[in-house]
């Protein structure tokens, strides 16, 4: 076996990560409730507090500063949740499960996969989950017409990107996880995100100073940039918003190859 993983990493990074993306698809094959549960909290949100608080609270500030309907402007937070939740939780519950207790990956690394195919492959599942959740919601955004401008087509794309950033970071944090007690962290982190991140106010309702806070945190990002995309209000910052996920997959990717690396073949 020690052979097998130490040729594995010579070839080009997740050169067969399909393999591992392949049996999450035969493996939800028989559970496929589980996937699509996941897919209704946002939505329940929306109809909820989109169109049932928001017939109260009329409209708010977009993100150029004009009016818009409240569920429009509640809608883009609540598709970037859907693709953080879909991304965080394969990433995280699912990884740590394989890694410590059904030794998934050491029957891996019996074959010529080596450390970077898991870690691809899995990031990349995890992704297309909550690409899935994603893209379920913009639909119904769409019939639902609260998406004010074309360009709302993009934010497929981009809630993939706001996954993969996600479920790095999630899969890298899970190595260090040692007990199931230890996912309260993972409620602590999701949880502020979802509830702070401007998904449901305006960020200029925060006082400067946690404002700023605010602006920099990773949900933040996603949601400020699916905003602007359902809206049309694009502005150079959609670019930040862009590097910053962007950077923040990649390292995310490359903190689980070295730590798997460490994990597995110790």
């Amino acid at each position: 076996m020690t052979s097998l993983t130490r040729i594995a990493p010579a070839l080009p990074m997740g050169r067969r990560a399909d393999r591992m993306i392949e049996r999450s698809v035969m493996t939800y094959r028989r559970t496929w409730l589980v996937l699509v549960s996941g897919f209704f909290e946002p939505l329940f949100y929306l109809v909820g507090i989109g169109f049932g608080l928001g017939a109260l609270i009329g409209t708010v500030p977009g993100p150029d500063g004009q009016p818009i309907p409240y569920a429009v402007f509640v809608a883009p937070g609540l598709l970037a949740t859907s693709a953080m939740n879909g991304a965080v939780y394969e990433s995280t519950f699912n990884i740590f499960f394989k890694l410590r207790y059904a030794k998934t990956y050491d029957a891996v690394l019996a074959t010529p996969m080596g450390v970077d195919d898991i870690a691809v492959g899995e990031i990349g599942w995890s992704l297309i989950r909550g690409g899935l959740y994603a893209v379920g919601f913009l639909v119904v955004i769409v019939l639902l017409g609260l998406a004010a401008s074309p360009l709302a087509v993009l934010c497929v794309p981009a809630a993939l990107l706001i996954g993969f950033a996600f479920a790095a970071v999630g899969m890298a944090g899970t190595t260090w996880i040692r007990s199931w007690q230890d996912f309260d962290f993972v409620i602590v982190l999701t949880l502020p995100l979802f509830l702070f991140s401007a998904t449901f106010y305006p960020i200029t309702a925060y006082p400067d100073g946690l404002r700023l806070l605010v602006e920099i945190t990773p949900l933040y990002q996603g949601v400020a940039m699916l905003r602007q995309l359902t809206t049309g209000a694009v502005d150079p910052s959609l670019l930040v918003h862009i590097a910053y996920l962007t950077v923040m997959g990649v390292v995310g990717l490359f903190v689980v190859s070295r730590r798997l690396d460490r994990l597995l073949l110790k």
